[in-house]
């Protein structure tokens, strides 16, 4: 089924790539993308067979978000919130089996999910903020009151689990219908990385919510780990890879004419070919080896497993920033022309550093493996 899969992104590369840079531009979501994405199956690819998905495994549906990233980086990180979160509730069976099952099977019909955690005040969830949304209960149920931010693809969502405060009781999430009244997307995404994500604000007004949305998770006695996460990580890897055969592809056609022939002949651009393809083969070891040893270990045993994870998101995120700042070496200033694929790798790669794990927080668990293992 992988295979299937990557011969259907393979065939419709050139689309989606041309999808993505012209919503790129305009700083709108590529919808059809989304549909095309959820007419071959792409929005089941992690929920289980039994239930009408693909069950991919963590290293063949990274491989997948690497693919769909050279084509379009915005698309395939949308795509991996939303399998990556399926992933990771199919493998740690985290929801109770009623509101599970739910989500799995609206995935199958083609319904994109995504989770909603961030506000501008209380920052970054992974840095311990916590919701000013609160939750309060009702007659009826529940009524969300507050404002979300990084909302990504918005516009094309169909579920958000939405996290709220509930007086008393501390933070909990709500499975949210997105068509629910009292819900408004605000169109704030200005950034100028990874502008087809359309990671809008989401503002909620006495949203009324029936007694069941309140997700209810499992009791579990160990963690779960978040093995998912490097759908990140494959994603920006996608991207630098996008940005290498750009260069290469440019690097075997021009020839000025001070040169006998293209400028791949020359020492000093064979370096930075040389380099980039170094850099692309750790990126994809690291990665792929963190996946396999994370799908391979116990439930109990995958906390083990956990600074390798890090590890993988640093390395392949810096390694995609230092691969597309020599791919454009190699462009020369072409690359910073609006038409050139170059500069939107630029743009798109630095929204890594964004994503969880960040980078100090990552060499922060390092410095410990160190010196647990030097005691």
């Amino acid at each position: 089924m992988k295979e299937k899969m990557m011969t259907w992104l393979l065939e419709q590369e050139e689309t989606i790539a041309a999808s993505g840079d012209r919503h790129d531009r305009e700083g709108t979501f590529p919808e059809e993308t989304a549909d095309m994405l959820k007419t071959a199956g792409y929005s089941a690819l992690t929920v289980p067979e039994e239930l009408g998905g693909l069950g991919m495994n963590l290293p063949d549906f990274l491989k997948l978000q690497q693919q769909l990233a050279r084509a379009d980086g915005a698309s395939a990180l949308c795509m991996g919130w939303h399998n990556g979160l399926l992933y990771h509730m199919r493998e740690h069976d985290l929801w109770i089996d009623e509101q599970q099952q739910f989500l799995m099977r609206e995935a199958v019909s083609g319904k994109l999910f995504n989770a909603v955690a961030s506000e501008r005040a209380s920052g970054s969830p992974a840095r311990g903020g916590m919701p000013e949304t609160t939750a309060e209960q009702s007659e009826n149920g529940w009524i969300l009151n507050g404002h979300k931010a990084f909302a990504s693809m918005a516009p094309a969502l169909d579920y958000a689990a939405i996290t709220a405060d509930i007086e008393g009781d501390g933070p909990a999430q709500f499975l949210v219908p997105m068509k629910t009244a009292g819900i408004t997307i605000q169109d704030t995404w200005d950034s100028v990385a990874m502008r087809g994500t359309a990671s809008h604000d989401l503002r909620l007004e006495n949203v009324e919510l029936s007694r069941n949305a309140k997700i209810q998770l499992k009791s579990r006695t160990v963690q779960p780990v978040n093995g998912w996460l490097l759908h990140i990580p494959a994603c920006y890897l996608g991207i630098a890879e996008r940005a290498f055969r750009t260069a290469a592809k440019f690097s075997r056609s021009y020839s000025p004419n001070s040169l006998n022939g293209t400028i791949s002949e020359t020492a000093h651009v064979r370096a930075k070919l040389g380099e980039m393809e170094l850099l692309l083969r750790q990126s994809e070891a690291v990665l792929y080896r963190a996946a396999e040893q994370y799908e391979a270990a116990r439930f109990e045993d995958r906390k083990l497993v956990q600074p390798e994870l890090s590890a993988a998101k640093y390395t392949v995120t810096n390694n995609g920033m230092r691969i597309v700042d020599l791919a454009m070496r190699i462009g020369g200033a072409g690359s910073l022309s609006e038409q050139s694929t170059l500069q939107r790798c630029y743009r798109d790669i630095r929204a890594g550093l964004h994503n969880p794990p960040m980078d100090d927080i990552v060499l922060d668990q390092l410095a410990d493996e160190a010196l647990k293992r030097w005691e």
